[in-house]
């Protein structure tokens, strides 16, 4: 059975619809609303084929139906528009940027806050408070048939080392040309400045040996302390008006992993899916246990090409990311422009 295109409208029907309502949609609701020229019937039938496929579930046996988090993986993926925003939220996002232009750190937390307010939803800035090192060199040693040494030398003469295991013997000629290829690529640059583009092609160009770059990754990113961060929450009830979190326990657990600075960091470090400098991590994605009934998007954001901070946003896996995502795109084009 394959997704085609109409199974692929109505799945994106449904998905709007509940977003809209959180309420389980069925086949007369799509075929009202939505003018996909098609009876009610067949879209009924779409619907129990994308159920089939795990795109939709039914919750109760009368009921309509509702996303799975396969279904909203493929409406974020693949199916998401944005949407032009109003004039009032242009105006509200415009002015917070404007009178916090001039000072980075408020320009992320309070943008933060100010977000959390005009979307409802919990939101994280988050802000370095000191400027992270610099690549100068890289070194890769065989350490014998199953195993590598990693060495990155910083502009501040800092020596970070971690063993990566291999599959098979690399020879030292080999790792040396791998070696000078990372240092021409990723010298000079800091964490901060390496982005999901320019790691997609370094990997492409160093091929079976990929795995590498993620390691030289994880070892740049754990040298990042908690205290070289600096993060504020904002509207951390929020959560609490969605029914979702109606649950007294459901509610608890969310609010109890807010209160580390640890937790809060290892919620928005999840990989999800990425589109731009945005990262949507939706559901059981999430490497933290307790953000698994959360969807979390975070955005990068970048003035004159240096790394300013990160906003990121925490909703119901039911949360309107095509909303998000506008909003997140219209901050781009104001940051971009000054």
């Amino acid at each position: 059975m394959e997704l085609n295109e109409r199974k692929m409208k109505i799945l994106k029907a449904v998905v709007k619809d509940y977003i809209e309502t959180a309420e389980a949609v069925g086949s007369r609701t799509i075929s009202k609303k939505h003018n996909l020229g098609v009876s009610a019937a067949t879209i009924r039938n779409e619907m129990a084929d994308l159920e089939e496929l795990g795109y939709l579930v039914q919750p109760h046996t009368s009921a309509g139906r509702v996303p799975t988090e396969k279904g909203y993986k493929l409406y974020v993926d693949l199916l998401m528009g944005t949407n032009e925003l109003n004039d009032s939220d242009k105006e509200i996002i415009e002015k917070c940027v404007e009178s916090n232009m001039n000072h980075i750190q408020s320009l992320i937390h309070e943008t933060s806050k100010m977000l959390s307010q005009l979307t409802n939803y919990t939101t994280i800035g988050t802000t370095r408070l000191v400027k992270p090192s610099v690549i100068k060199h890289i070194q890769l040693v065989s350490m014998g048939e199953h195993s590598i040494l990693l060495i990155i030398v910083t502009d501040t003469g800092d020596i970070k080392k971690s063993d990566i295991p291999t599959k098979k013997y690399l020879d030292q000629a080999k790792l040396n040309i791998i070696s000078d290829n990372l240092t021409r690529k990723l010298g000079g640059k800091s964490i901060t400045d390496i982005d999901n583009n320019l790691i997609a092609f370094i990997k492409y160009e160093i091929g079976e040996y990929s795995s590498i770059v993620d390691k030289l990754l994880s070892v740049l990113n754990s040298n990042v302390s908690d205290d070289d961060v600096s993060i504020t929450l904002n509207g951390v009830t929020n959560i609490l008006d969605y029914p979702e979190f109606n649950d007294v326990l459901k509610a608890r657990s969310f609010l109890d992993m807010l209160e580390t600075k640890e937790t809060v960091a290892k919620i928005i470090q999840s990989k999800g899916i990425l589109k731009d400098n945005t990262n949507i991590i939706i559901g059981s994605d999430n490497d933290c246990q307790q953000a698994q009934d959360c969807s979390v998007v975070t955005a990068t954001y970048k003035v004159d090409n240096e790394q300013i901070g990160r906003i990121s946003f925490i909703g119901p896996t039911r949360m309107d990311y095509s909303r998000i995502y506008s909003i997140i795109n219209y901050m781009n084009i104001l940051l971009n422009n000054k």
